[in-house]
């Protein structure tokens, strides 16, 4: 007969929040890893009533939605925890800001509503902003038509394993070039594919097809995530939470 873990169960989850936050500054440096058990420990400090898994060894219930890779900072990092006890969303997100480092800041928390289907479905998309100081425009704009002329750009990434090829053309869906204070940006829209492909891998596929090396580290932040609608647009991913909370209001006030 299995052996069964002393004492009662935890309690269950009688709440879902998502959870939007950036990282900034410094913390752009941090892993994943080190960031996950920093918020665990913010969430421990500012006293929110987690729900835990049950066995031998019970976890918080926090899930974690397609981090921004190591070096990148980050406008819209997801979330979604459970909670044993319900809690007002925005109290949660306030204790859980001020329980966190200055460069990480908790920028929205919503309810999960039921019937709206899971966080992770509603992301497939992400749109990022690259600085390229020492970049000239009409260099940038150069380099990325050549790029967008091809189908295929493939280039290598160093992995656990060696190297990979990695096609980075496939998942960019568009790209625009413009000039803030005499810093070329590249903005670009780039779908989730398996492999995920990082701002790092477009620069070098910019490299590959132009030659185009920016003589300082470039400056990547994910701007936004979510699903890309018909027209190419990344929509909100908390939006269908906001809305079905809308009309509970609405229906509430109407009673």
């Amino acid at each position: 007969m299995a052996r069964q873990p002393e004492g009662p169960p935890p309690p269950p989850t009688v709440q879902k929040l998502r959870i939007r936050y950036a990282k900034r500054g410094r913390l752009r440096f941090a892993s994943h890893r080190d960031l996950a058990r920093a918020l665990e420990r913010a969430l421990r400090r500012a006293t929110i009533p987690m729900a835990f898994s049950a066995g031998f060894t019970p976890h918080p219930k926090i899930s974690y939605l397609g981090a921004a890779p190591t070096g990148a900072a980050s406008e819209a990092e997801y979330l979604e925890i459970g909670l044993a006890e319900r809690r007002d969303p925005e109290q949660v997100r306030a204790a859980l800001d001020a329980a966190l480092p200055p460069d990480v800041a908790v920028l929205e928390c919503v309810e999960a509503a039921e019937g709206t289907g899971s966080l992770a479905d509603r992301i497939d998309a992400a749109c990022w902003r690259i600085e390229l100081p020492g970049v000239a425009l009409p260099e940038l704009e150069q380099a990325l038509a050549a790029f967008l002329a091809r189908d295929v750009v493939e280039v290598a990434r160093r992995t656990k394993n060696g190297l990979r090829d990695v096609d980075a053309r496939a998942a960019v869906t568009c790209a625009s070039a413009a000039d803030e204070a005499g810093c070329a940006i590249l903005s670009v829209v780039v779908r989730q594919v398996t492999p995920a492909v990082r701002p790092d891998d477009v620069l070098a596929a910019l490299a590959a097809v132009a030659d185009l090396r920016p003589p300082l580290p470039p400056r990547a932040v994910r701007e936004a995530q979510g699903r890309l609608d018909d027209g190419g647009t990344v929509v909100d991913p908390l939006g269908p939470d906001r809305a079905a909370r809308a009309r509970c209001q609405g229906e509430h006030a109407a009673v």
